[in-house]
């Protein structure tokens, strides 16, 4: 989107009037409320967030203490073209100086401190890999160049798993891809071509992680806090232990309106009736909902409840219209959407951290997620900028892992990840980092190893097709829409920070009516110079000046040097 676009809105004649109800507290629905009034001008005080749990931020998480633990669930990634998300932070002021912008600081701190990485894979205990290629050979490169020239119709539900070779599992390509992202096997290849097109800008330096941004705190602490600051200066109104359970829809010619919206809070059951110039706006689903904890002598205990919060709500919502998405697609097989992060807390460390610098060559927040290659678990660890909490004392260091197989016993611990206690998960972490005969020691200044167990986190990546994900805002739909992870966004990535942001700002747009476009999806898989970066970097061909390279060299093996 050019200049030309980036206009100040006229405010609607009756926006004082309108009132706006946003249903649970994640980023989509914070940034619907930011939208709501910089470009909607609509009141803080007709503006509405719900949430259930007494915290806003959802999924963007950060908190504890020195003295028994920090917790973070995990950390969006993000980089330059997430243009909606840049938008957003670009008009919420710092938490240090007002007179400057949370993108002012985050763009400042990414060019003085990039992400690098000297060690991407590790194995034998503490031994560096060579990830200095891809790995992939002609037909993993055939297969790539397929997907990219399918059709998301002709792809339909296939999995990763029936997309590709079983030797494209064994190289360097999927194991960044998967620790990196998430993936699985059995996930939607779809998912995967869609991020393969939208950050293919940075396949070049997918092995070193450049070109991922990196926050100066937990995400929590360096994006939520700002934005919920900025929010209640404005008088938005925050709507805290007020659990959704249904919202009512006159339902004629086509034509859908939200009436109301029923909440349990105290025991007591609520009714808010909506006026059809008001607007509902519903995260109809949450990676992290029904979050479970551990500690250092606990594992986190799996939730399988019938419950599943704003899922439930959905499944509701989905038999009153049928356009109103399958929730069922998403939700329904935890065996296959859970997954397990653990954040330690170390006190007057002189072990762990020193020692992870020198293997990696890498300092604190400077060189992102590091994969074990040979581990059971398919665990890695990031060690982030220190410090990663803003209440963090100086002796204090913390170190965020997670793994992929949950249902595996572990090579050093004789347990699935799962079942594990804080300390057997770090236990293992530091077998496989080469600290084996430390470990007594460590765990003598180790405050708390705490997991998070999420059955739904990767729920967004199964196998789907058109119209099990609802449209931001449904045909038809007058002043309803859905936004956050499970809303259908064309040629945009679930399990980002700005696929959120796009539905909010999409659901604003497009219900009250504004003359404004919102930012499009930066289409790198168009650009010539990005499809040369790419071929070369998956032919193994980065040391090699473009201009020696011929067209034949770059397109080889490739569908498009058939059809030419």
């Amino acid at each position: 989107m050019g200049n030309y676009q980036k206009i100040n809105t006229l405010a609607p004649k009756d926006i004082d009037a309108r009132k706006a109800y946003l249903i649970g507290g994640g980023i989509a629905s914070l940034a619907s409320a930011a939208f709501l009034l910089r470009d909607a001008h609509m009141k803080g005080n007709n503006i509405h967030i719900l949430e259930e749990s007494s915290i806003y931020g959802g999924s963007m998480d950060g908190a504890g203490i020195a003295e028994t633990g920090y917790t973070a669930r995990g950390g969006r990634e993000i980089e330059e073209h997430f243009e909606c998300f840049m938008d957003l932070f670009s008009f919420i002021p710092s938490l240090t100086d007002t007179n400057r912008t949370v993108l002012d600081e985050f763009r400042e701190l990414n060019i003085k401190e990039p992400i690098e990485s000297h060690c991407r894979l590790v194995q034998n205990q503490g031994e560096k890999c060579d990830f200095s290629s891809l790995g992939l050979s002609k037909q993993h490169l055939m297969e790539l160049t397929k997907l990219h020239l399918l059709t998301e119709e002709a792809l339909g539900p296939t999995t990763v798993e029936q997309f590709f070779s079983k030797s494209f599992f064994k190289t360097n390509f999927w194991y960044f891809w998967c620790t990196m992202f998430a993936f699985k096997k059995y996930h939607s290849v779809v998912e995967m071509k869609r991020y393969m097109e939208r950050f293919m800008h940075l396949i070049d330096g997918m092995n070193k992680l450049k070109g991922i941004l990196h926050t100066e705190y937990n995400q929590y602490d360096s994006l939520i806090l700002p934005l919920i600051t900025w929010l209640k200066s404005k008088n938005v109104c925050f709507e805290t232990g007020c659990k959704v359970v249904d919202i009512d829809f006159d339902i004629n010619d086509n034509k859908k309106t939200a009436t109301a919206v029923h909440y349990i809070k105290d025991t007591k059951d609520f009714r808010i009736d909506v006026n059809d110039k008001d607007i509902v706006l519903f995260t109809n689903g949450s990676m992290t909902e029904n979050t479970t904890r551990g500690d250092i002598n606990h594992p986190a205990i799996l939730n399988t409840s019938d419950d599943k919060g704003c899922f439930s709500v959905w499944e509701k919502l989905s038999k009153k219209a049928d356009n109103f998405g399958h929730p069922e697609k998403f939700c329904t097989d935890i065996t296959k959407t859970k997954w397990l992060s653990f954040t330690v807390t170390l006190k007057d460390d002189n072990i762990v951290f020193p020692y992870v610098e020198k293997l990696t060559g890498d300092k604190p927040g400077m060189g992102g997620l590091v994969t074990i290659k040979d581990s059971n678990w398919l665990m890695s660890w990031v060690i982030p900028k220190d410090p990663h909490f803003i209440n963090q004392p100086e002796n204090v260091k913390v170190l965020w892992a997670y793994a992929l197989n949950l249902d595996t016993n572990g090579n050093y611990v004789n347990k699935t990840l799962q079942e594990c206690t804080g300390r057997e998960m770090f236990e293992e972490l530091l077998y496989h980092m080469g600290l084996q005969e430390k470990i007594p020691d460590i765990l003598k200044h180790t405050v708390n190893v705490i997991p998070s167990l999420m059955p739904y986190i990767t729920s967004q990546f199964m196998p789907r097709v058109k119209g099990d994900r609802p449209d931001v805002v449904p045909e038809g739909s007058t002043n309803f829409g859905f936004i956050g992870q499970y809303a259908e966004v064309a040629n945009d990535c679930v399990f980002t920070v700005e696929y959120s942001v796009r539905t909010a700002k999409t659901a604003v747009y497009k219900l009250i009516n504004l003359d404004k476009e919102v930012d499009p999806v930066f289409p790198s898989q168009y650009d010539i110079r990005v499809l040369a970066k790419a071929a070369k970097t998956c032919l193994g061909l980065n040391d090699v000046p473009l201009d020696k390279i011929t067209l034949g060299d770059l397109l080889k093996n490739t569908e498009l040097l058939k059809l030419l």
